[in-house]
């Protein structure tokens, strides 16, 4: 019978690391939330080292990243580094790797973001972001806070990506630390992102994590994608190349096998949501109503901007399938509503 197992039952301590496989390093990041850690992996390359995904950039993160090329890199330079998507506590010190000589390898999309993200400064919200917040049905004391604080800048945890880099493909191969792997991209999470498959080892970022599922959200940017029916594209089309032997090497969490049953999970895990929000939506509803009714449980504070980008994410699914209506409400917010059955 299928099931998860983790080989290892902890992680590297900070600055040290784990040979996970014959040549693959795994070394862990602090980050400054509630999912305190990022994974990253180091390849031997032989001369050097490619490195899969970086942590965020602070002045915390380039000191233990000089520890850690010192300590367990052995003083051998990194001449690659591979990103698997632009989130910040994946791509936040690939241009500081950049500066010292490395090449930076990446989807050509998720390039495209990361640098666009780096040069876009905000000191104060933009009109379409506090109107998409609004449309939300966001709180007015909240709202009214968002106005005057300075936004989550891309550049306050990037270091800045000078031109030039290696563009990933559906279906690359390419050579990391002895082994030839297969480029697949999946979507949903982020667009265009990379995982990477050679033979019993996966990297699998993100789009491939246990335990706890990637934020599937819609932003100001984009404010009618449906990102949901991206990932749940993904994950199937993921499941004819999954096996029970593979050791997946996540972003975060510890390392796993049983793939095959993560996949599955995962679609099931949104088809489940969509369930509980297709029944609470008998009445109109904001997407800030919702919230209940998706999570099964208090939002607090800390988690409600990624509870809320993906309370969206889920009525854009239903509504892109013409399950839902959505109308003004009387404070400017969407209010969604099954569409009756003739």
């Amino acid at each position: 019978m299928s099931t998860i197992r983790f080989p290892h039952d902890a992680p590297p301590a900070e600055g040290k690391a784990t040979e996970i496989a014959e040549g693959i390093l795994w070394l862990r990041l602090p980050l400054p939330m509630a999912l305190d850690h990022v994974n990253v992996y180091a390849l031997d390359e032989g001369d050097g080292w490619t490195v899969v995904d970086t942590g965020l950039d602070s002045r915390r993160g380039r000191a233990l990243w000089e520890a850690i090329l010192a300590g367990p890199l052995a003083g051998r330079p990194v001449r690659r580094v591979v990103v698997t998507h632009h989130h910040p506590d994946h791509v936040g010190l690939a241009g500081w790797f950049q500066a010292r000589g490395a090449e930076l390898w990446m989807p050509r999309t998720a390039w495209l973001l990361a640098r666009m993200l780096c040069l876009d400064e905000q000191p104060r919200p933009t009109p379409e972001a506090m109107a998409f917040w609004r449309a939300t049905g966001m709180p007015e004391a909240m709202l009214a806070a968002r106005a005057e604080a300075r936004p989550f800048n891309f550049c306050d945890v990037v270091h800045p990506m000078p031109q030039g880099f290696v563009a990933l493909r559906e279906g690359q191969r390419l050579r990391m630390g002895g082994r030839d792997w297969e480029v697949r991209l999946g979507s949903g999470h982020a667009p265009d992102h990379a995982t990477f498959w050679a033979g019993d080892l996966v990297l699998g970022g993100d789009q491939l994590l246990p335990g706890i599922s990637a934020n599937i959200g819609v932003y100001p940017t984009e404010p009618l994608a449906d990102p949901l029916a991206e990932w749940l594209e993904s994950c199937r089309r993921f499941l004819p190349l999954a096996r029970e032997d593979q050791l997946v090497l996540p972003g975060h969490k510890l390392p796993f096998t049983g793939l095959p049953l993560r996949l599955i999970q995962m679609v099931e895990n949104h088809e489940g949501a969509l369930a509980r929000l297709r029944s609470h939506l008998a009445r109109p509803q904001s997407a800030q109503d919702c919230l209940p009714s998706l999570f099964k449980r208090e939002i607090g504070e800390g988690e409600h901007g990624l509870a809320i980008v993906e309370a969206v994410a889920h009525l854009n699914h239903l509504f892109h399938r013409g399950e839902v209506m959505r109308e003004r409400g009387p404070r400017g917010e969407w209010l969604w509503q099954m569409v009756e059955q003739g």
